[in-house]
């Protein structure tokens, strides 16, 4: 549990609550925002979508300077930081009138978002929590943050339709600050104790380890999937002859389904290794992308094979932090998880991209192909993982308190 003033009750509230209002206005927000700016910037689809994807590219190049000072120094001086400089962002986003300030405003967006996001609050987490804790604790954060797209995409709907985009961007960066600002101040810790000398030696010793890059080759190739997913499943359930609002509705699954799947993950770790639970997982993702073009023209079809799917969309977020820590401790869990996340985050933002130009080539059953490879793939390096042992020799850093 927490050591010091405060509670663990308190962090994980204050965590889950920006969490959630995090990703809802730094990120989910962006897609409401695409039209009604495409007809005021005179600007295409695909540049202002480029301006979200060069936030999530700034983000993965920022991770690995963020894990280090997670690591050193905690999170809370980072974490209200970039709380700062989130709203500051959000703010000078209402008030862009080029595509190039847009893109501007993004970078800013990056880098708070890789100052605030899953990455800095997961850090936190495994910096205060013992082992026996963790796994509940990152699981009641991302149950409640798992509803983000779900509350902010209507909210912001709402905002713009009333009050236009440049006053909804107002609102959106005036709540982000009343609420992160002060949480992530008061509620989030330092680091419990001295950053551990050793933190650049456990580093170096794991890069240089096969496991870390099964580890990396697994969670990169199954966010890879996930991203493609994610975009693209409206557009695919469409072009099968689904109604636009049936093909929304099915897809708005996926977030209700991405708690479920890590609560049901959570709960099988006391019988089962967490590197094969997830494996499996990812297997009947990849069972779900084949399924998709074969029956996803009728309704029972499209639903079946998107729940499959989607009771792994949220299990890689839960899954990676429990593997690391398990073979390395929690001393350099920061910069590990840092260097994970650039190449992750790239692989996030890329592989859309990739797969609609592949839609366009080949069509999307190859698409639905590449998906199910890139999650037998994910659960592939898992299995190898295991089959080298789960644990490192004496993780450095762990603590019960």
């Amino acid at each position: 549990m927490i050591a010091g003033p405060g509670s663990p009750a308190r962090l994980i509230g204050a965590l889950a609550i920006t969490q959630t209002i995090g990703y809802g206005v730094l990120y989910y927000a962006f897609s409401v925002f695409i039209t009604p700016m495409a007809r005021e910037l005179n600007a295409g689809v695909a540049q202002l979508t480029g301006a979200i994807t060069l936030a999530v590219l700034i983000s993965a190049l920022v991770a690995p300077l963020v894990g280090r000072w997670l690591d050193r120094h905690g999170g809370r001086g980072l974490m209200t930081a970039g709380s700062v400089l989130g709203a500051a962002a959000v703010l000078a986003w209402s008030q862009v009138r080029t595509v190039a300030q847009l893109y501007l405003v993004c970078a800013a967006l990056g880098v708070a978002s890789a100052m605030v996001l899953y990455e800095a609050a997961f850090a936190v987490i495994v910096a205060w929590f013992d082992a026996a804790r963790r796994a509940r604790a990152l699981l009641a954060v991302t149950v409640v943050a798992g509803f983000a797209s779900s509350i902010f995409l209507p909210l912001t709907g709402f905002l713009v339709d009333r009050y236009g985009w440049r006053h909804a961007l107002v609102v959106l960066a005036a709540g982000y600050a009343v609420t992160t600002i002060p949480l992530h101040g008061l509620a989030v810790r330092g680091r419990p104790a001295p950053a551990s000398a050793r933190r650049s030696e456990i580093v170096a010793s794991a890069v240089r380890e096969r496991p870390f890059w099964l580890l990396a080759a697994a969670f990169l190739t199954q966010t890879g999937a996930v991203a493609v997913m994610g975009v693209l499943l409206v557009t695919y359930l469409i072009a099968l002859g689904h109604p636009p609002v049936f093909a929304a509705t099915v897809a708005g699954l996926l977030g209700v389904l991405s708690v479920t799947g890590r609560v049901l993950t959570t709960g099988l770790q006391a019988r089962w290794p967490v590197s094969l639970i997830t494996a499996v997982v990812f297997g009947l993702q990849g069972v779900a992308a084949v399924l998709l073009p074969l029956v996803g023209r009728s309704v029972p079809g499209a639903v079946g094979a998107v729940v499959l799917f989607g009771l792994g969309f949220g299990v890689g977020t839960i899954a990676r932090p429990a593997l690391l820590t398990a073979r390395y401790g929690t001393a350099a869990y920061g910069s590990l998880s840092g260097a994970l996340a650039l190449p992750i985050t790239v692989a996030k933002a890329v592989a859309p991209l990739l797969a609609a130009g592949l839609a366009q080539v080949a069509g999307f059953p190859a698409v639905m192909g590449a998906v199910a490879a890139a999650c037998a793939l994910g659960a592939a390096s898992l299995v190898a993982y295991d089959r080298r042992g789960r644990t490192g020799p004496a993780p450095a850093g762990e603590h019960v308190r």
